[in-house]
């Protein structure tokens, strides 16, 4: 077996590297067609019952509903106010600090933030 010379490693760092950042600027640009609902890669609709709550989501008509991009999210017909960030991840105001990739995430990890607790309505302003 060779052995690892200080050239071969860096050459093998090098080659991570270019690997990694390729990867890093291909991910946001399949993200920025998410940005309008019916564009190739934006998010469905779902209704699901998760952990014994009914999450449901689906792309709102008239463009922007809030902050969510025309989308609204709802647990047990209460909406769950969403928004998505300018990196195309999604928070709610249950979640808001824990970005997460969908609206479905989103309703889930409120549902898991709430732990059985109902969810109140947002007041619009």
């Amino acid at each position: 077996m060779p052995e690892l010379s200080r050239r071969r490693a860096l050459g093998a760092a090098a080659a991570l590297a270019a690997a990694a950042g390729t990867q890093a600027v291909a991910a946001p640009a399949a993200t920025a067609t998410e940005h309008h609902p019916g564009a190739p890669g934006a998010p469905g609709s779902f209704d699901e019952v998760y952990k014994g709550r009914r999450i449901q989501g689906r792309p709102t008509a008239g463009g922007h509903h809030h902050h969510g991009a025309g989308y609204t999210v709802f647990i047990d017909g209460v909406e769950l106010h969403v928004m998505r960030n300018a990196d195309g991840s999604w928070i709610s105001v249950v979640s808001h600090y824990d970005p997460v990739p969908t609206p479905r995430a989103a309703a889930r990890a409120a549902v898991d933030e709430l732990q059985g607790a109902r969810l109140l309505p947002f007041p619009a302003n």
